[in-house]
């Protein structure tokens, strides 16, 4: 069964994500501030996390920042509705996905599903003997094992960040667009106005060290150069 860790400190809304995600096969745990979120994190006993951006003790970007030292664990974020820095902020700093609240269990329960997919797909590719590395550009890249090489050096990327860029090499001299980007890497159509695709790329870029290895194509998508 895939465990879920809810931080939030809002005791009502925990406890209505705590029975819906229950009955729907999700053994779930929730704490009700940032420093006992953090704990709880890096157990490595939970496969995604739920994480309330406004918290006491320690907020939810604070919980992000501390935790993406030690730990690839997906987060999703809940952010306020319309507050669209918090959101890239929690992004940039290594959120996988973001829900706005106030919260929408089935949206959540939606966000959750796709990131386990992308987890048991990966498992099932190395059991299946799927092919075990794409290579461009110096990047090397482990579907099964979901790690990444540039010049054989590791390179640690968030699960979100992991899918995007393996989209990318799998059509690496093609031009990817954004729309399909979201529904190969975040299993969900790309919503009017959402920046998460962009923000994610950005991040990667970085992470590369390289800006060049991912060309934005305006009006049509990314295009991961093949040399």
């Amino acid at each position: 069964m895939n465990r879920v860790l809810l931080i939030d400190d809002d005791n009502l809304l925990t406890e209505l994500l705590t029975e819906y995600l229950t009955a729907e096969g999700l053994e779930v745990s929730r704490v009700a501030d940032g420093e006992a979120g953090v704990k709880e994190i890096l157990t490595g006993q939970y496969d995604v996390v739920v994480l309330d951006s406004m918290m006491p003790k320690m907020n939810g970007l604070d919980v992000l920042k501390t935790v993406r030292v030690q730990s690839k664990i997906p987060i999703i974020m809940l952010t306020a509705k319309g507050d669209d820095i918090d959101r890239i902020i929690g992004l940039e700093m290594g959120a996988d996905d973001y829900v706005p609240k106030p919260c929408q269990p089935r949206e959540l329960l939606a966000r959750i599903n796709a990131i386990l997919r992308r987890t048991h797909q990966s498992q099932d590719n190395d059991q299946n003997g799927i092919p075990n590395s794409i290579s461009a550009s110096g990047v090397v890249l482990y579907p099964a094992k979901r790690q990444v090489t540039i010049d054989e050096e590791p390179l640690e990327l968030t699960s979100t960040e992991f899918n995007l860029l393996e989209v990318l090499m799998r059509h690496a001299g093609q031009v990817v667009s954004k729309e399909t980007l979201s529904l190969e890497a975040l299993d969900r159509k790309l919503a009017k106005f959402d920046r998460s695709i962009d923000v994610h790329i950005s991040s990667i870029r970085h992470k590369l060290g390289n800006a060049s290895l991912i060309q934005t194509v305006r009006g049509l998508g990314y295009l991961f150069v093949k040399n």
